[in-house]
Order: structure tokens, then sequence, then C-alpha cells
């Protein structure tokens, strides 16, 4: 019974959670603890604050904890399913559409969605900026961060960025205080299951790469968004140079397909890295679309899930020790300069190709950050200018 009952309580916000990972926060606490009061608000916090500290997309892995304590795996797996499954099948949808979309009017519309990514990437830089570098060293290690980036960007980099970062903060961030978390839920495992859930994570992490061929087949895309999955801190709009990385930089997809679809992840409900689920049904032949596609879906959110089940029983250890603490903010800077590095490539240099394109950009950029309209609108506007420009300058 508890089981049905998360899976529906989670498709209901799989269907209408608008707005990314942040929203998403504010949908979960309206309907778990005040609607529902399944935990208490310190036990929600605490949840989010392991969410917050591990790499995966945080929304996705905050829901899945929330499904783990009222129903056990089944309910993890219930609130993953309810919540992820709306957004990947019209990401998959979208994907099978993308052929149709050819001629002037298709390739504009497509054009528009690149300008999306404009705006709303930019708005999450603004934001994330604002919480994660509230001081001068934080945003020293953003800007380096950055910097480094756009000289240097790989899988390889972005890891080394990330872990030299966190180095850096430990020394440097004295002022940081480690995360709070009072020991407020218990799992229904202690810390040897919690123990083999992270060896599993990490016999993944370093064994898939010795199955993958390097071609866009089963094992090489499982291995190409596990790791991706797995690398990327902040979830959300920061895996998109991870992919970006792993699928595009190998020809498995192209520039505009991969920036079309991102854009397309703007106007759905639910967790961002369901635009995993369309770049598996680009990617695969197509006879193999949608298994292709369930592949990338679930090897994206394996990582993040095996690691929020395994740190699970450690956490309160883990949370208190004030060197974890400098380290996560260190990280979280280094976090914000990779996605200000990706705005402007590969999002700024192929989608703004024109002052026209530029001013469509700067509206949708207003109309998030300074109307809060819904995403949804923002994709109107952006495809609509971009189609209108057909006629406008011919």
């Amino acid at each position: 019974m508890r089981v049905s009952e998360v899976f529906l309580v989670f498709l209901k916000l799989g269907l209408t959670s608008f707005g990314g990972p942040i929203a998403h926060l504010g949908y979960f606490r309206t309907e778990i603890v005040e609607r529902r009061r399944w935990l208490s608000d310190e036990q929600f916090g605490q949840l989010l604050a392991i969410s917050q500290f591990l790499p995966g997309p945080a929304s996705s892995q905050l829901g899945f904890a929330l499904g783990l304590l009222r129903a056990g795996s089944l309910g993890a797996l219930a609130a993953f399913v309810g919540f992820t499954l709306p957004s990947a099948l019209l990401l998959v949808a979208f994907a099978a559409a993308l052929p149709l979309l050819s001629g002037a009017v298709g390739e504009a519309a497509i054009h528009g969605l690149k300008l999306v990514a404009c705006a709303v990437v930019a708005d999450a830089v603004l934001g994330m900026s604002k919480k994660l570098c509230p001081d001068m060293p934080r945003r020293v290690i953003a800007v380096l961060s950055a910097a480094a980036l756009l000289v240097a960007s790989s899988a390889f980099s972005q890891l080394a960025v990330v872990m030299i970062a966190g180095v850096v903060g430990v020394f440097f961030l004295r002022g940081v205080s480690a995360p709070k978390s009072e020991s407020g839920f218990l799992v229904s495992y202690g810390p040897r299951t919690g123990g083999v859930l992270l060896v599993n994570f990490a016999g993944l992490l370093f064994g898939l790469p010795f199955i993958a061929t390097g071609d866009p087949d089963f094992a090489s895309v499982a291995e190409a968004f596990y790791r991706a999955g797995a690398l990327v801190f902040g979830g959300g709009h920061v895996v998109l140079p991870l992919l970006q990385d792993s699928v595009v930089s190998t020809a498995w997809v192209a520039s505009e397909q991969f920036l079309a679809g991102y854009g397309a992840a703007q106007a759905v409900p639910g967790p961002m890295f369901s635009f995993s689920a369309y770049l598996g049904a680009v990617i695969s032949p197509e006879e193999n679309t949608y298994l292709m596609a369930a592949t990338a879906l679930v090897f994206m959110f394996l990582p993040g899930f095996l690691l929020m089940a395994g740190v699970l029983p450690f956490w309160s250890a883990v949370s208190s020790n004030p060197t974890a603490g400098r380290a996560i903010a260190g990280v979280n800077a280094a976090v914000v300069g990779l996605l200000a590095a990706a705005l402007y490539n590969p999002i700024f240099t192929s989608g703004i190709t024109s002052p026209a394109d530029l001013a469509v950009a700067v509206v949708a950029f207003a109309l998030l950050v300074v109307w809060r309209v819904s995403p949804l609108l923002v994709v109107l506007w952006c495809v609509i200018a971009s189609v209108s420009q057909l006629w406008l300058f011919i």
C-alpha cells in the first residue's frame, strides 16, 4: 500500500513540477512535509543536506531517499519511476519528432530551443553564484575554475578542477562551517549494507570503462552516462558540460541535436537528468531506440542513487567534520565556474549567431529572472521569436 502511495505522489510531482531542481525542492516540501507529514522539517532538511553534498541529481536523490524512508527499496524505486517517467517519455517523443523538424521553420524552431538554453543556464549561473559564492575566496575559485575549463574542457579536466577546488577549500575557506545534520531518521539497513552499495558505485565507475568500446553501443552508452552521473556536482544544469563531452565530442550526437534537446528539456516537468533519455534515443539505431533511451536514463541516475543509499548510514559522522564542510564549499564554488564556462561554450557560441538572437535571449533571461514566469512560456517565446525571424529578416 505504501509503495503505491509513494508512486502516485511522485507521479503527480513528475507531471507538475516545473522550474528545475531548486523549484522541485519546494514542491517536495509542500507535498511531503506540509500536506502528508511523512517526515518533519528537520528530517527533510537533513536529507536535503545529503543530496546537496553528493554528486548527482539533487532533487531526484532527495525524492529517492523520501521513497526509501517511506516504503523501503521498492518505495525508492516507485519514487524514481513516478517522478522521472513523464519527462522521459516526453523527451523520447521529442527525439522521435526531431527528424520531422526539417526545412526552414523546423530549423528555426530548433534554434529557438538553443536560445532557451542560453537564458536558463545564465539564470542558473546567476542564482548559484549568489548562493555558493557569497565571499571573495569562493568567487576567486569560481573564476579560476571557469578560466581553466575554457582553456581545456574535457571530462578529465572537469574532474581535476573539482578535486583541486576541494583541496583549496580545505586550506583557504577557514570561515566555512560543516553542514548541520542531527540524527533524525533511521534507515532499514546498517553501515555494512551502505558500504556494499558504495563499493558497487566505485566498481561500476572504474569497471565500466573496461567494457566500453568507444562506439555508440550499449556498453559505451552505459559507461558514458554513468560517468556523467557520478561526476556531476550540483545536479541540474551542471550535467550539461559532462554530457556534451560524452556525446557531442565523440560525434554520437550532433551539437544541434544536443542543444535542441536541452532546450526541450526546459519545457517539461520533472528532473533535468531525464535529458539522458532523449540523448539515448538520438544515439541509438532505430530498432533499439527505446532500449538505448532506457539504458542512458538508468545509468544516468544510478550512481547518484547508489551514493545516496550508501551514505545514509554514515552521514552524521561525515557531515559533522569541519574539513568536509570546507571541501564541499570549494567544490560548490568550482561548480559555478564549470557552469559559467559551459554557458560560453557550447551554449553561447552555438546559440547566438546574430544581434537578433542576442535580443531574444536577453528577453528570455528577463522573463526568467525579473518576472519569474514559467519556463514553458520562455520556451514558447524563444521558439516563436526564432521562427518569426524568417519573415522579419528575409
